[in-house]
């Protein structure tokens, strides 16, 4: 299991405390030992995909010791414990966290509240075992969520006809069909509340990818025998790829089942397809933006 940053605390500076240089890189792999993490482990991912959980906290836990002033870095990429980091590890201390930093002028100031935030937010922080990055990517996740289950409700009410075009946009968005107008003209013509067509795989048409969407509620899934029907109609085209849409879910056989056959059939399910729409901007509208920034180290080094 990843360890939370504050428990990584003491490991860490107990790591750096023969007073040499250390490379960041190295303190990760020597902590990754400590902790007996596994490469699945060393693996894990924050909800954005971008770093990994433990690289993550380690980085925090380096973060809060130096604003304590138990570390210092006197190169890039470096770090080296401090005299007041000898002193806390000569005093034996069984653990660091936030609430023991606090004891610290420089940290209390590095952690001071604006006046538009609570004490309680800084009462919070000291118990979390998450990473101020992992809350942040959390609560954007959440966010996430639930708009993806909103937007579905909402396709879920759409006539079949507003159904149609938010997919031929979606697909031409992700980059099928060359315009919307090509993508339009080929799909949406069988008449079923859904659509069963054609559109390009690319803008240039080199190939074409057969199409078939299905509207409906959350619990009725699309079994092996929708997508075996949606096969024969690829036979009937010569077609080889399909993509097949639908606001609820697929069967377990019918996920397995195109795992089975030569043809190379895409299954969009009504949670991903929400996700998608999120992704290019169908249906949706920004509300806020926040940028995260970090040191550029290389803006101040010297060499």
């Amino acid at each position: 299991m990843v360890p939370d940053y504050q428990s990584i605390m003491l490991p860490l500076l107990q790591l750096v405390a023969d007073k040499q240089e250390h490379k960041f890189r190295d303190v990760l792999e020597d902590l990754a030992a400590h902790f007996k993490l596994t490469d699945e482990e060393r693996k894990e991912l924050l909800p954005s995909g971008l770093q990994p959980i433990f690289d993550n906290r380690v980085g925090w836990a380096k973060t809060y010791l130096k604003k304590a002033g138990f570390l210092d870095s006197p190169r890039r990429a470096t770090i080296v414990i401090t005299q007041r980091g000898l002193d806390v590890l000569s005093q034996k201390p069984s653990e660091l966290n936030v609430r023991y930093l606090s004891r610290f002028p420089e940290f209390l100031e590095f952690r001071t509240p604006k006046r538009d935030i609570s004490m309680e937010n800084q009462r919070t922080e000291e118990v979390s075992t998450q990473t101020p990055k992992e809350i942040l990517e959390n609560a954007y996740q959440k966010i996430r969520t639930s708009l993806a289950q909103e937007l579905l409700n909402k396709v879920i009410e759409l006539p079949p006809t507003f159904f149609e075009r938010l997919v031929v946009e979606l697909l031409v968005k992700m980059g099928y069909g060359g315009s919307i107008k090509d993508a339009g003209g080929a799909i949406g013509k069988s008449g079923d509340e859904g659509i069963d067509g054609t559109i390009k795989e690319d803008k240039l048409g080199l190939d074409i990818i057969y199409i078939q969407a299905k509207r409906w509620q959350p619990g009725n899934n699309v079994g092996r025998k929708e997508i075996q029907s949606f096969v024969g109609a690829l036979e009937g085209q010569r077609a080889m790829k399909g993509i097949f849409i639908t606001t609820s879910s697929f069967a377990q056989p019918a996920i397995d089942y195109v795992q089975h056959i030569n043809k190379k059939i895409v299954l969009i399910e009504g949670e991903q397809l929400a996700n998608l729409m999120i992704d290019h901007d169908i249906g949706v509208t920004k509300s806020g933006s926040y940028d995260i920034k970090k040191i550029d180290s290389d803006y101040f080094s010297e060499d």
